[in-house]
């Protein structure tokens, strides 16, 4: 899913769809981020509302989010290990492996 506030940012989700859904993950990190929360801190936020939700379950799916506010700071979290995205600025590309909560 995607979710977009001109005003604040934008975030995305992928994985486990259901689940994502069922909190409305892009919506809820880019609710965060109007919040005062950077982009980095509403990914983890909205992952541990994943983790509540499934309990147990969790460490059998697979989902992350990826955040850039209006200022251009960006952020992503997973649940397992595993997603990687791609960072471009002004000096680089970059092709980075997310945190992850489940250790």
């Amino acid at each position: 899913g995607l979710y977009v506030d001109p005003a604040v940012g934008a975030a995305a989700a992928t994985g486990q769809g259901e689940d994502v859904i069922r909190m409305a993950g892009a919506h809820t990190v880019v609710e965060l981020m109007r919040q005062g929360r950077s982009p980095q801190a509403a990914c983890e936020e909205a992952m541990a509302r994943i983790l509540a939700i499934k309990g147990a379950k969790a460490k059998d799916i697979q989902v992350a989010f990826i955040a850039l506010n209006n200022q251009g700071q960006a952020g992503a979290y997973a649940l397992q290990k595993g997603f990687n995205y791609a960072l471009s600025t002004t000096d680089t590309p970059r092709l980075l492996d997310a945190e992850f909560l489940l250790k």
